[in-house]
């Protein structure tokens, strides 16, 4: 089966690998966005993407508008690809595009759909607490993300991982799907079907105000927070910002989603039934744990934080290190 591949970002890579890996399909062409320039050192750099075709000596197109790029078209039109198989690309792609190839354009989508369409729907899923997601494949259409559905798959969210753990998770999964949908696809064994767009939830992109901690909200919801955004979430402390990377909201009712090293750490932890305080102070610290930081509602375990140009670090070197004390009360984020 002739295949072009879309995508950019380290969760399209599996796809992309598993693809390449069977014999079964012959991947013509990867589009992947233009080169960007990243912070250290300003250097142009290539997405993940094309590092793998480039290392299977693939063709790669890297249009700045794929759909006002002629050249592109044309070259794209020539292909006559069986399949367009499309893994968070980052442009929207015109009826025009997706009608070229035999069988259609196959998305892999990081949710259950049509819950969570658009940009996000790892980190949003994981903010609104979600306890299961996964993997849609679907048709193609010029909506967002609005297209008919082929196959799902789904898996458990735990209550530590992060928007890097599941999408990780997600995107091997979703190179599993990939295959088994293009495989039915020309088998004619998989009946498409429509979305129930009343059912629809949407993702959006994420903004510089996502990021920010406030401490009325509870344990959970922070932690939700926390580990959506990974790992930009911040508060401030001494009036400096502070990156909140790992957390635990503490409780009984959390206790047995803990993974053994961690059920071993919460028995550390002081009895929390009468600790209490202002938003956002800590109430107690823990040898060799960290700090326990007071919320709306309930207690948050600082697991690991960042401080303004500094590396990551665990919630007790960071007490050390500031010589921190009860009664400290860090700030909102910004």
């Amino acid at each position: 089966m002739k295949i072009v591949f879309f995508g950019t970002p380290d969760f399209a890579v599996p796809t992309l690998e598993k693809l390449l890996n069977n014999a079964d399909f012959d991947v013509l062409a990867v589009i992947t966005q233009p080169d960007k320039r990243r912070e250290r050192g300003n250097k142009l750099t290539p997405s993940p993407v094309k590092n793998v075709a480039i290392a299977h000596n693939l063709p790669v197109w890297q249009p700045e508008r794929i759909k006002k790029d002629k050249e592109t078209l044309t070259k794209l039109k020539q292909l006559d690809a069986d399949a367009f198989v499309v893994v968070a690309y980052g442009q929207i792609l015109s009826q025009k595009i997706l009608d070229m190839p035999k069988l259609g354009s196959v998305n892999v989508h990081g949710s259950i759909l049509p819950q969570y369409r658009g940009a996000a729907p790892i980190q949003w899923c994981l903010y609104n607490g979600e306890k299961e997601t996964g993997i849609t494949t679907m048709l193609m259409d010029a909506g967002m993300d609005t297209g008919a559905m082929l196959l799902k798959a789904t898996i458990p969210i735990d209550l530590l991982d992060n928007a890097d753990d599941l999408a990780q998770r997600l995107s091997v999964i979703g190179g599993d799907l990939l295959i088994e949908t293009l495989l039915k696809l020309q088998r004619q064994e998989i009946q498409p079907i429509p979305q129930d767009n009343a059912a629809a939830t949407y993702a959006s992109l994420i903004q510089k105000q996502d990021y920010a901690l406030n401490w009325s909200r509870s344990a959970l919801q922070l932690h939700n927070q926390i580990r959506g955004f990974y790992p930009n979430c911040t508060a401030t402390f001494r009036n400096q910002p502070l990156k909140i990377t790992a957390s635990l909201p503490l409780g009984a009712v959390y206790s047995e989603e803990l993974p053994p090293e961690l059920q071993k750490i919460s028995q550390k932890l002081p009895d929390l039934s009468n600790i209490s305080g202002s938003p956002g102070e800590v109430v107690s610290i823990t040898k060799g744990v960290g700090a326990i930081t007071q919320t709306g509602e309930g207690l948050l375990l600082l697991r690991e934080v960042q401080l303004s140009g500094k590396r990551p670090q665990s919630g007790w070197d960071f007490v050390n290190g500031t010589r921190l004390t009860v009664g400290e009360v860090l700030g909102n984020g910004n």
